[in-house]
């Protein structure tokens, strides 16, 4: 790998966290809160979700892994009769601000060890900036970010490059100074078209031939970025 690489922007679910360890239980539980227990609406809104109920996950079309908060709550929505989305979307982001997290690797010293080499480090989500942040603060990892942005943070989504840009401009310097890593195509085809350098991690529902036409490097886990990065770290 170029040693012109200067900084990391995260993706957040599937990459810093184990998506199926983290969210699966929990959605399967926001299913239930959400239908009221009534097994009909229930599957409905599972259908809409590509969520399996018997094996309690989603499965790897559904729309929510890579969508925004709201994308999710319009899901959700269609599945049940006189929905609110905004206040489904409301539920979501607060109750997803206390969803159980699996760290993908240790945290604090993973991103400790990049940092001492000079990396400047970033997290750019398709969920919202209070759950980001509230997070990474019980992950206990908040400070090791110079930049934290969610779909609702102003600079939009991804697949869109322009969140990734923002993250760029942040820390001033060049797209191709920074390298992209994420979970799901939607990470892989914002940063080819913001002109970052992207990697692929397995730690969420795509399989890594989905991920390889669109990244420089797939890899088991986040843990695995200091060996392709040519540093020699503790993790």
């Amino acid at each position: 790998m170029t040693p012109a690489i200067a900084a990391v922007l995260f993706d957040k679910d599937g990459t810093l966290f184990d998506f199926g360890r983290t969210w699966n239980a929990w959605s399967l539980r926001a299913l239930r809160e959400l239908s009221q227990g009534d097994a009909q609406v229930m599957a409905a809104m599972a259908e809409a979700a590509r969520f399996d109920l018997v094996a309690g996950r989603f499965l790897p079309d559904s729309p929510i892994i890579a969508g925004t908060n709201r994308e999710a709550a319009e899901c959700f929505a269609r599945g049940l009769p006189g929905a609110d989305v905004a206040a489904i979307e409301s539920y979501l982001a607060q109750g997803a601000a206390e969803a159980p997290l699996a760290e993908a690797v240790p945290l604090d010293p993973f991103l400790r060890g990049l940092a001492a080499q000079g990396l400047r480090l970033g997290v750019m989500t398709n969920d919202t900036e209070f759950s980001a942040r509230a997070q990474l603060g019980r992950a206990g990892v908040l400070e090791r970010f110079e930049f934290v942005a969610g779909f609702d943070s102003g600079f939009g989504a991804k697949p869109a490059p322009d969140p990734l840009l923002a993250f760029a401009a942040h820390v001033g310097l060049r797209p191709d100074q920074v390298l992209m890593v994420g979970d799901s195509r939607h990470d892989l085809i914002a940063g080819r078209a913001a002109g970052m350098a992207t990697a692929g991690v397995l730690t969420g529902m795509a399989q890594a031939a989905d991920l390889a036409p669109l990244a420089d490097v797939v890899l088991p886990d986040i843990g695995h970025l200091p060996g392709w990065l040519g540093l020699a770290l503790p993790v």
